[in-house]
């Protein structure tokens, strides 16, 4: 198709712009052949009207598409050109934050001045052994790929470093070194990359200097050789320096400083040792202040200094050779102060004792005279005289200048020659990899002659890189059988012989050099002459006759001519030098200049004083008279010429990679790109040329399988055929027209440049197609749904609406019959209304006139009715009135005898009233105190009803009296006559009535105010009995309230502490599973080295050497592992011994030996030091966990002292591990310190000895151990049978006081009652802190008791040691000193501390007597043991003795010989066997080797009962057991451990073998604690067995062999099967397509992936999950314990996990939202596995929640703020680190999805700020959990176990 029909509407296309270089734009209408203006958008919505090229009609470069944008490879951008590549790098660097990207065979490094977490060993790990072209670009992807062709290819190597000043070279080149000695591993004790990187510092100091873009910028070039051995080792390595900046020492440009080790110099002119040099500031030195910047921010040149002779130190160079390094720079600077003064325009002189010359010369060690001299004249020499000649000022200023830099030229040659001497390789060398470090290509605004020969050494290796890019395009055609046409690249030979050819500007340069009177104008006519207009590269400058153009491969640059010859002569006076040379004082300074009367080397000198050093083997010739002088006159140019060609003759002899460094910006911002800086460095590194080379042929190149599976959508299903490579070729042809656009190669498609892009816009238009008819289907769908509702709604909304009115009018007909009936009714009663109305006023008016004439008649009647009664009334009031005066009187004279004594009672009743106040006061807050005012308000009430009582009794009387007042008046009436004359008498009778009347009327109201007051004293006691309710009630609602907050402050501090307390818990348990590891580690890296030892000395023994290994490279994963331990130098060193020793005697091996084993022994003591420093670190916060229980106020009794008890139990079983392990390697220590194999045989006395004394300090620890056990459960039990008591009498209190609560009346009461409760609680409060203090004592002093038996038990184990040196007289009797002694301490010391309290020195006395009757007892039964065997020895001996007599006696050798005997058939009897077997001691071997040796795993697992072999080995180590013989079961014990180690040895990488022993072991060491007789294993035992168990041997320590021993087995174990697994993860999991159609294949690069789509041979997630089973299967016909086999499928699962998601995080391939879904569903089927076998419980599950959580995050939102916060509590499982690397990695498969933007990117680092996790980027794959043997009793009664014939085990037998 033509390129033009790509110009459509919407198509974006690349502008160019001043500002950013390129700019994005989209066509607004389609472009049509002829037009001359394009309609263009930009981004930021302007329009535009681009006009074309009239004359080339060049249309813009189209853009990629986005699918493409972000590739690692810039080959696989569809189209290649300049804003492509440029656009590319830039979203990857700003967006994805990714540094590295391939561009064919070359990495582009874009500095992102910022550390990075990518170097780290997990990264250099995840890429050794991986192919360039599987993980991202990386550094170290380069150097793999060097690495891996050296060991292949057997060809060296060269890594090519190139870019700006402060691009990064230097860094990148560190980096490939790391690499290299990490992945390989060093074949010395001395890390060589430490060492290189060790002499950075002082490379740096004296080639490093300030300039205007960066400021620590390398003034040389180097090229560091590593050397390997055959094993691919590193050796050595080797420096070479290029181009070094001679005239920065003399010469600085503005804002530029010369080399740095001159200011520090200054800087350090302090110090006493520098006070000799008489230096002083910079800015009073010529050399030092030209440049005006003598100080570089955040720079102390001071400290530099520091670490400037520190490295100095590291490489050998004495302090003596240092002082004299400093003593020559200098003088080098006083030197650059000496002045001259004119004589005459030939002649100068230096002025007499001119200071900087005699200090120069006090330095140098020379005459000042000669040197004053020397600087001022030259000699001549002719053919037949030599004479000397004055010089002028100028010419002596410049050969001061030519003798400084010579001078430090060669200072740094003796510098760089003593780092080479310090890297130098005692082994020889087999190849290498070079790294060069070299600055590329510069263009300032004044070019002199070092930028010429920089851009001149860049042609050559750009030319030497075109070429090495052309054969590989060349070799990729040829392979794939593609017809090969010549590719037009730029070839830049012409620009090279414009440089380096015969008339050439060089060689122009040395002609001019070689004129009397030559200068600069005249060669610059000379080049015009000979070059313009002849040559297109080269061009004069209009406005300069001094200067001319070359036109470079990257661009055009315009040198000055000035300075040329000068700089290329370089002339060095032989007088000046010779002077330097006599010099007699110094002794440095004649070495530097010692080879200047040898031959030089063409590389002995460089351009403008940059002097190479080569270590290239040149032969030399035979030397002819004048040689050395003919070859020191030739020019700088012809020796950079000849260097650059051996530097170029090394690269072509290697193979070369490439990396080149870009400088994002010049003001070293993070992550900040500038388009102009990165586009001139892309096209000055070549980059761009390279892609134009890919661009002018194919491109881009696809597999016929990647191509299918990405454009099958093209494809109709008539064009699928069975044969990919016909469908795919059927399919091309109608797709693109033009045959030309693509070619057909044996495995791939080649395309040109645009077709990709092409086949995408069709796929994306096929796609948009299919989803807008989807989308015009499912909205015409959606439409007619929502048509139907409608419709479906209106005719129901119809259907109401006609129903509403119809209700509504039948309503209204309702509503108007109704106001009829209404109406009819209302008229009706309003008239019958009115007519009642009228009715009921005339009836009223009748009945009222009817009613006043009748009340009026009533009236009358009624008042002469009254006046009658009125006169009965008057008339009895009269009689009433005289009876009423006399009982008056009566009365009165009784009320005021009643008064007198009511008012007594009154009184009494206040008192009372009174008392009651008092007493309330006094009983403030009682509630008995109510009661007692009840009770005497009931008393109150009783006096109340007395005194009722009393009245009613006075109305009796007073009714009793008027009776006979009234019978006395009758009778005084009847004698009215009699009356008559006693009427005085009866007047004053009536009187006194009257009063007494008076008196009974106040006594009345007296009676009534006190029943008033009464009543209100009775209603204002109710009232505050209610109030006191009132409180009362409300003072038992605050009191639940306070118990209610009690109860749960109580609850919350208990959950609190529970949670603590889990926490803790869940902390020791993890600190012992991190003491576990480091202990199985320890065990493995113990097992390895011994397994290495036992390799050497058997080399060592046969004397054989080791035979060439093959070209084949170490694998990856075994030089990873041995970059993790420890001993890896001291290994290799000692792989090595061997080949150097081959001809020495045989004598010296054992004492080498013995030197290996204790530098490991050395080694396993500090690791058990640091063991115990964890242990003791351990210790303490058990103690601060015990302190915050004892803290707690409020304790919940759990279980109480029983479960402290097991609780410290469990922790000294836990510590029982560390106690075995410390005496099995005192023992190990003890039998390897002496040399001689008969002093440490088992059966040798110190052998016997040292486990006697081993036993007696186990004895005596475990003494001490239960004592701590009983303190510490003692003080428990103390803890809480004081802390209920407390807590009880603290809620007595409180209770006696809510009660008194309670009781309170009023607010006074309740403040006074708050102030006591206040009281109270100080009072306890105080109480309790003492009783915690006391406990804190007894804890302390319990801890000082703990630390003191510790000290206690180190001290037993040094007594030990010096009693092994005793001889065996002395042994006891020292024994019983040193315990006599300990015990008198001991008491002396309890006496001390118990002397102020008699009690607790009465307690320690008896637990001191309980003790020492524990001991008799146990010495009691140790003594009847002891008496019993000796007893049966006797016996024994005694029947021995006698057979022996009797038979000598009875038989004579005649009857032997001559009696035949006759074969007597005895009968056997049914014989019980016990579960033994029984062996004879010879053949103890044999039984070792068919058991152990010559098993064969498969047959035993298939055909016999799992763990036969352990249960053979356990029954005969009970039969030895039976029989007591020590030695026996000692023997069968060790030759099984040391012949599984054999067998596993040897057949090691089997997994069946592996697991096979790893069962047995496990079963052995179950046996061994079943059948021990210790209770805690016979729980589960039959009483037959219980029979069965060992009698005479405690195995205790073989156990903990034996668990050693299975822990090292798992370890291999776990190593099978991760190399088994490994090859398949990454594909299975990653690379194969579950899910087919899911996802989509991306273009690729020259760096090709490998396919996600499953090829044969491949590994799927089927091969995954059958070798899963193979595993499972296996392990369970070995009849390996459940738990065990959960731990090893949690293992094997955790190593799919973190390699999975390892490889994710280094593959933006893979970062996909299809990517994700197959993963999620890898892992589904993983967990479908565990389900199907039983397994979920394992813990397998969970060591995959990272991978998942990745995958999740892959398919999850990534957009808002909602999403970020979702993102952040999913992912729990994954670090920061890996969560911002997902994210960045994140790449769309097709065009409808979406990047993640840097927005949300930042949200999501912002969110997880404050989360603490590890920085680290890849999970550790090699880690492996802490395994556990649980123990697992068998069932199996070992008395009916049948041994097969097919063991060949005939020679034992059952017993």
């Amino acid at each position: 198709m033509a390129a033009s029909e790509l110009y459509t509407k919407y198509a974006r296309v690349w502008i160019p712009d001043p500002e950013e270089v390129w700019k994005s734009a989209e066509l607004l209408k389609d472009y049509k052949p002829g037009d001359k203006v394009l309609q263009l958008r930009l981004e930021e919505g302007k329009d535009l009207e681009y006009c074309l090229d009239t004359k080339t009609k060049e249309l813009p470069p189209l853009r990629n598409p986005d699918i493409l944008v972000g590739e690692n490879d810039l080959t696989a951008l569809s189209y290649l050109h300049e804003p492509a590549v440029l656009h590319n790098l830039k979203v990857r660097f700003i967006d994805s934050k990714l540094i590295y990207t391939y561009c064919g065979i070359v990495l582009v490094a874009i500095n992102p001045y910022e550390q990075l977490p990518i170097y780290g060993e997990d990264i250099i790990n995840a890429y050794s052994g991986q192919n360039m072209g599987d993980m991202d670009p990386h550094i170290f992807a380069v150097a793999e790929e060097a690495y891996k062709q050296m060991a292949r290819d057997e060809r060296n190597q060269s890594i090519i470093v190139s870019g700006e000043s402060g691009a990064g070279k230097t860094v990148s080149a560190k980096y490939a070194m790391r690499y290299f000695a990490t992945v390989s591993g060093s074949a010395s004790e001395a890390n060589v990359e430490e060492k290189v990187l060790a002499s950075n510092p002082i490379m740096e100091s004296i080639g490093n200097a300030k300039t205007t873009r960066n400021d620590n910028s390398s003034r040389f070039g180097k090229y560091i050789e590593i050397g390997f051995d055959k094993r691919y080792r590193i050796i050595g390595a080797n420096m070479r320096t290029y181009l070094l900046e001679k005239s920065r020492v003399v010469f600085q440009a503005e804002e530029e400083r010369n080399y740095h080790i001159f200011y520090q110099l200054c800087a350090s002119a302090a110090l006493p040792e520098f006070k000799t040099l008489r230096l002083g500031n910079a800015n009073y030195f010529h050399y030092t202040k030209q440049g005006g910047s003598p100080v570089i921010d955040g720079v102390d040149d001071a400290k530099e200094m520091v670490n400037t002779r520190q490295a100095c130190t590291l490489l050998g160079i004495s302090d003596s050779y240092q002082m004299g390094i400093f003593r020559i720079l200098a003088g080098i600077l006083h030197l650059g102060n000496v002045e001259f003064a004119s004589r005459d325009s030939d002649s100068c002189t230096v002025p007499p004792k001119h200071e900087p010359l005699t200090i120069f010369c006090d330095l140098m060690g020379v005459e000042y005279e000669e040197m004053a001299h020397w600087l001022c004249h030259r000699k001549l020499a002719t053919a037949t005289e030599t004479y000397i000649k004055p010089i002028s000022k100028l010419h002596a200023i410049n050969a001061r200048d030519a003798l400084a830099k010579h001078i430090y030229a060669n200072l740094f040659n003796w510098i760089v020659d003593h780092v080479n001497k310090a890297l130098h390789a005692t082994v020889k060398q087999h190849s290498f990899i070079g790294v060069l470090d070299i600055y590329g290509f510069e263009t300032f605004e004044i070019n002199s002659f070092e930028q010429f020969c920089i851009n001149y050494a860049n042609e050559k290796l750009q030319q030497q890189f075109n070429m090495h890019v052309f054969k590989l395009e060349q070799e990729e055609y040829m392979k794939e059988q593609i017809p090969w046409t010549l590719i037009d690249f730029y070839d830049n030979q012409p620009c090279i012989n414009l440089i380096e050819a015969k008339m050439g500007v060089l060689d122009l340069l040395d002609e001019e050099c070689k004129m009397p009177k030559g200068s600069d104008d005249s060669w610059a006519q000379k080049l015009y002459n000979t070059h313009l207009n002849k040559c297109a590269l080269f061009e004069k400058p209009r406005l300069s006759n001094k200067a001319f153009i070359i036109k470079h491969f990257a661009d055009k640059v315009e040198y000055q001519c000035e300075g040329f010859l000068e700089k290329n002569k370089d002339t060095v006076y032989e007088e000046q030098i010779k002077v330097l040379k006599s010099s007699k004082k110094f002794k440095l300074l004649p070495e530097l200049f010692q080879d200047e009367e040898k031959v030089l080397s063409p590389t002995s000198a460089t351009p403008s004083g940059r002097v190479p050093l080569s270590r290239t083997a040149v032969k030399p010739a035979k030397a002819r008279p004048g040689q050395a002088s003919k070859e020191h006159k030739k020019t700088v140019g012809h020796q950079f010429r000849n260097s650059l060609h051996l530097l170029m003759e090394t690269l072509n002899a290697t193979t070369p990679h490439y990396v080149r460094c870009i400088k994002p910006n010049d003001f070293k911002f993070p992550f900040t790109f500038d388009e102009k800086r990165a586009v001139q460095q892309l096209r000055a590194c070549g980059v761009l040329e390279t892609i134009r080379i890919s661009a002018a042929g194919f491109p881009s190149r696809w597999t016929y399988q990647e191509f299918f599976s990405r454009y099958r959508v093209l494809m109709k299903q008539r064009d699928v055929l069975g044969d990919r490579k016909q469908t795919c070729k059927n399919v091309l042809e109608k797709l693109i027209k033009d045959k030309d656009k693509y070619q057909f190669g044996k495995t791939k498609i080649f395309f040109r440049a645009g077709q990709v892009a092409y086949l995408e816009k069709i796929r994306a238009d096929k796609l948009r197609a299919a989803c807008i008819r989807i989308q015009k289907t499912i909205r015409g769908w959606l439409m007619r749904k929502k048509y139907m509702r409608m419709r479906k709604a209106a005719i129901t909304i119809q259907r109401h609406v006609r129903g509403y009115q119809a209700r509504c009018y039948a309503k209204f007909l309702r509503r108007t019959r109704a106001a009829i009936t209404i109406q009819k009714f209302q008229r009706m009663y309003v008239v019958r209304k009115r007519y009642q109305c009228m009715r009921a006023t005339t009836i009223a008016l009748q009945a009222l006139l009817r009613g006043y004439m009748v009340r009026n008649k009533y009236q009358m009647m009624l008042r002469e009715h009254k006046t009658v009664i009125i006169q009965k009334h008057v008339r009895g009031w009269l009689a009433r009135v005289h009876y009423r005066r006399t009982l008056k009187a009566i009365v009165y004279l009784q009320c005021c005898y009643r008064r007198m004594m009511a008012k007594r009672e009154l009184k009494k009743l206040k008192i009372e009233a009174r008392s009651v106040e008092r007493y309330k006061k006094l009983h403030i807050g009682l509630e008995n105190k109510i009661v007692q005012l009840q009770r005497k308000i009931d008393e109150q009430n009783k006096e109340y009803k007395s005194l009722l009582e009393k009245m009613s009794n006075l109305e009796i009387t007073y009714s009793t009296e008027t009776e006979k007042l009234r019978n006395d008046v009758e009778r005084l009436r009847m004698s009215e006559e009699e009356a008559k004359n006693a009427t005085n008498r009866v007047i004053s009778l009536q009187e006194e009535i009257a009063k007494l009347r008076k008196e009974l009327h106040q006594t009345q109201s007296e009676k009534k105010t006190i029943e008033e007051w009464a009543d209100k004293y009775k209603h204002d006691t109710e009232q505050l009995v209610s109030e006191l309710k009132e409180q009362n009630t409300l003072l038992k609602t605050e009191k639940e309230e306070l118990n209610r907050r009690i109860h749960d402050q109580a609850r919350e501090i208990t959950e609190s502490m529970e949670r603590k307390l889990v926490e803790e818990t869940k902390q020791l348990e993890l600190d012992l599973n991190d003491e576990r590891l480091r202990y199985q580690n320890l065990l493995n890296e113990f097992s390895r080295l011994e397994e290495r030892y036992d390799d050497l000395k058997d080399e060592m023994n046969l004397m054989v050497s080791i035979p060439k290994p093959g070209h084949k490279r170490t694998d990856s994963t075994h030089s990873s592992n041995e970059s993790e331990y420890t001993f890896s130098s001291e290994i290799t060193e000692a792989e090595d011994l061997p080949v150097r020793m081959e001809q020495e005697p045989s004598e010296k091996k054992a004492p080498l030996d013995m030197s290996l084993f204790l530098k490991l022994q050395k080694r396993v003591t500090e690791l058990e030091q640091e063991k115990q420093s964890l242990q003791d670190e351990l210790d303490r916060k058990e103690e601060q966990a015990l302190r915050a229980k004892a803290k707690e106020e409020e304790r919940p009794p759990i279980r109480g002292a029983e479960l402290e008890y097991e609780s410290l139990k469990r922790q000294e079983l836990e510590s029982e591990n560390k106690k075995l392990k410390n005496e099995l390697n005192e023992l190990q220590k003890a039998l390897t310190e002496t040399r001689a194999p008969e002093v440490t045989a088992p059966g040798a006395p110190a052998y016997r000895v040292l486990l006697d004394q081993l036993t007696s300090v186990s004895e005596e620890l475990e003494v001490r151990k239960e004592e701590v056990l009983i303190l510490r459960s003692q003080l428990v039990s103390q803890k809480e049978a004081i802390q209920p008591k407390e807590d009880k009498n603290t809620m007595t209190d409180a209770t006696l006081l809510l009660e008194d609560v309670q009781k309170m009346k009023d607010k006074g009461e309740i403040a006074q009652a708050y102030i006591g409760l206040k009281e109270t609680n100080r009072l306890l409060e105080s109480q309790l802190q003492s009783q915690k203090k006391s406990h804190e004592n007894e804890l302390e002093s319990l801890r000082g008791e703990i630390q003191s038996l510790k000290e206690e038990n180190n001290r037993q184990q040094q007594l030990l040691a010096q009693n092994l040196q005793l001889p065996p007289e002395a042994r006891i009797e020292a024994s019983l000193q040193h315990e006599i002694t300990r015990l008198t301490n001991e008491n002396l010391f309890y006496e001390e501390l118990y002397a102020d309290d008699p009690k607790k020195y009465q307690l320690y006395r008896i637990s001191l007597y309980k003790r020492m009757i524990d001991l008799m007892e146990q010495l009691e039964k140790q003594d009847k043991t002891v008496r019993k065997l000796k007893k049966q020895l006797k016996v024994f001996a005694k029947k021995i003795g006698e057979l022996e007599v009797g038979q000598m006696e009875n038989i004579s050798p005649g009857q032997i010989i001559d009696e035949p005997i006759r074969p007597v058939n005895i009968p056997r009897k049914e014989k019980d066997f016990q579960g033994m077997l029984e062996y004879k001691k010879e053949d103890e071997q044999k039984l070792v080797k068919n058991l152990i040796l010559e098993l064969k795993p498969r047959g035993v697992a298939v055909n016999l009962i799992p763990g036969l072999p352990a249960y053979i080995l356990f029954m005969c180590v009970r039969h030895a057991d039976y029989l007591n013989d020590d030695q026996k079961v000692r023997s069968l014990l060790t030759s099984t451990i040391n012949g599984i180690k054999k067998v596993l040895k040897k057949r090691g990488d089997d997994f069946e073998t592996v697991s096979f022993w790893l069962s047995n072991t496990c079963r052995f060491l179950h046996c061994l604690k079943q059948y021990s007789g210790e209770e805690g294993f016979m729980k589960h035992n039959t009483p037959r067995q219980n029979e069965h168990c060992l009698t005479n041997f405690d195995l205790a320590e073989y156990r903990q062999v034996l668990s050693d021993l299975a822990i090292q087995i798992y370890q291999q174990l776990v190593r099978v099967l991760e190399n088994i697994l490994q090859p398949m993860i990454v594909s299975g999991m990653l690379e194969h397509e579950t899910i087919q159609g899911v996802s989509g294949v991306k273009p690729t690069g020259l760096r090709k992936r490998t396919s996600s789509i499953a090829d044969e041979g491949t590994y799927t997630l089927d091969s995954i999950i059958r070798q899963l089973n193979s595993f499972h299967s296996v392990m369970c016909q070995h009849g390996m314990d459940p738990e065990l086999i959960k731990q090893v499928v949690k293992q094997m699962f955790y190593i799919i996990g973190a390699v999975t998601l390892n490889n994710l995080l280094l593959r933006k391939d893979m970062c996909s939202w299809s990517k994700g879904m197959q993963i999620r569903y890898n892992v589904s089927q993983l967990e479908e596995w565990l389900r199907d076998k039983n397994l979920m419980n394992s813990g397998a599950k969970e060591t995959l929640e990272p991978l998942i959580q990745a995958a999740q995050l892959l398919q999850v939102k990534k957009k808002t703020d909602e999403d970020a916060e979702a993102i952040c509590s999913m992912c729990n499982a994954l670090t920061t680190a890996q969560i911002v690397k997902v994210l960045n990695l994140y790449t769309p498969v097709n065009e409808f999805e979406e990047r993640v933007l840097v927005s949300f990117i930042r949200t999501i680092q912002v969110r997880l700020r404050d989360r603490k996790d590890s920085p680290q980027l890849l999970m550790d794959a090699k880690h492996i959990f802490p395994v556990t043997f649980p123990f697992n009793p068998s069932s199996l009664a070992l008395e009916t176990i049948q041994i097969p014939a097919s063991l060949g085990l005939g020679f034992i037998s059952r017993v």
